[in-house]
């Protein structure tokens, strides 16, 4: 088997032996929340560092409890013996890969770890794109032909991803597009998981969001975790919400031969988390805007320099198309340029899934907050967040990059209307 490691991961390892080297580089590569853990969120790791026993595989109840309450405030009824925790939303979606069995629909880009752990798990991943405009839901009507295509060769699909709202667009597939996937889901009879990681940052906190668990309960996993909205990347804790008790049953022999149980402090804080005190509420709706005003700026300075940019709707993500410039054959090409000659690191579409000849990057935009605890938190507090001295310097560096790149003055007219810059 030719494993090779994570893209994402590689290209953090890059960068940081090319600063270790001297070398001034801007890290847009790295999907990393950039933010500092909360003192709360401390404290009750702290408090319970003394539990050093096994726990339940499934996970410990109270934190199984808490994720049910937060899907139950989200309009999901859950039952907490539905909850599978585990160490990260990235080994249960593995976990689950292998408890359902089968291919896997996929959404055309998508994260880099999809694909990969299909490859893992024996199993094919059948590349769908998604509708115009949207992100991270493979388009319903491809999905039937892709699966029955598929099913006429001897293969046997058996489930479909999305990711709510997406990475490594940013963008947010439409209530209509994830009623009409589940509609095709049940017609072939997929498992749907829902990855909504994500989902407490989408940047309107009144955007249409539908879950495909509140259409389709019978056939839907949700997973989620900690990493985005709270910068608990580190920490590794994530939740499914199971739709059945087989699919539990499997999901847990899985776990129980490879992670055991969570580890027993990080549940203890993450129950805490999952119940929403006002603190971590507060919290979270801060790094939501900030996540919102750097990625919209930085997605304006991409599109300045002749990029589409479709306005990033969710996280830290926005995927520019260099077709415009037609410069470069391959989006490796591309972010190659972009690191070799400009010191600005970001990640190929290929990485996703995405065709070759398609010259589009994947950037990160939530390192921009700064080097070091105390100015992230600075500029998580901040009424300007641009305005701070880092981040700023660190949009200079962008420019000068890009005007290097696309040979500065090219014509505005590159720029398609419907998708300017957006002022914060």
């Amino acid at each position: 088997m030719n494993v090779t490691l994570s893209a994402t991961l590689a290209a953090n390892e890059d960068i940081a032996r090319r600063r270790r080297a001297g070398e001034r580089i801007l890290n847009l590569a790295f999907g990393e929340a950039g933010l500092p853990v909360h003192p709360a969120l401390r404290e009750r790791l702290e408090a319970a560092s003394r539990e050093n026993a096994y726990g339940p595989v499934a996970g410990d109840a109270s934190l199984r409890e808490a994720a049910a309450g937060y899907w139950e405030r989200r309009g999901l009824p859950t039952d907490p013996g539905l909850v599978v925790c585990g160490p990260g939303s990235k080994p249960l979606l593995y976990a689950l890969l292998l408890a359902i069995g089968g291919d896997i629909v996929l959404p055309m880009p998508s994260w880099v770890s999809y694909a990969a752990q299909a490859g893992l798990a024996g199993v094919h991943p059948i590349m769908v794109p998604a509708p115009p405009g949207e992100g991270g839901t493979p388009d319903p009507e491809q999905v039937e032909a892709a699966v029955l295509a598929a099913r006429a060769r001897g293969r046997a699909v058996r489930s479909v991803l999305v990711t709510l709202p997406d990475n490594p667009t940013g963008r947010l597939a439409k209530p209509r597009t994830v009623r009409r996937l589940a509609e095709v889901a049940r017609e072939l009879d997929l498992v749907i998981i829902s990855d909504e990681i994500y989902r407490d940052l989408v940047h309107d906190p009144g955007a249409a969001f539908l879950s495909p668990a509140a259409v389709a309960p019978e056939r839907t996993v949700v997973t989620s975790g900690l990493s985005k909205s709270l910068a608990l990347g580190g920490w590794r804790i994530g939740v499914a919400r199971v739709p059945s008790r087989p699919l539990r049953d499997a999901v847990l022999a899985v776990a129980s031969e490879i992670w055991s149980s969570p580890a027993a402090p990080v549940q203890r804080a993450a129950a805490y988390a999952y119940t929403e005190p006002p603190e971590l509420v507060e919290r979270v709706a801060a790094s939501r805007r900030l996540h919102g005003v750097v990625a919209r700026e930085v997605a304006g300075r991409f599109s300045r320099a002749g990029a589409i940019v479709a306005e990033p709707q969710g996280g830290f993500y926005l995927y520019p198309d260099f077709t415009p410039l037609q410069r470069f054959g391959t989006s490796a090409e591309l972010s190659a340029a972009l690191l070799d000659r400009h010191g600005i690191g970001v990640l190929p579409g290929t990485a996703f899934g995405d065709r070759p000849g398609n010259p589009c990057v994947r950037v990160a935009t939530s390192l921009l907050y700064g080097e070091g605890e105390e100015r992230r938190l600075a500029t998580l507090e901040s009424r300007e967040p641009l305005r701070m001295p880092w981040v700023a310097a660190s949009l200079g560096h962008l420019d000068d990059a890009l005007a290097a790149l696309t040979e500065k003055g090219r014509p505005d007219a590159w720029i398609t209307p419907a998708l300017a810059p957006v002022t914060p």
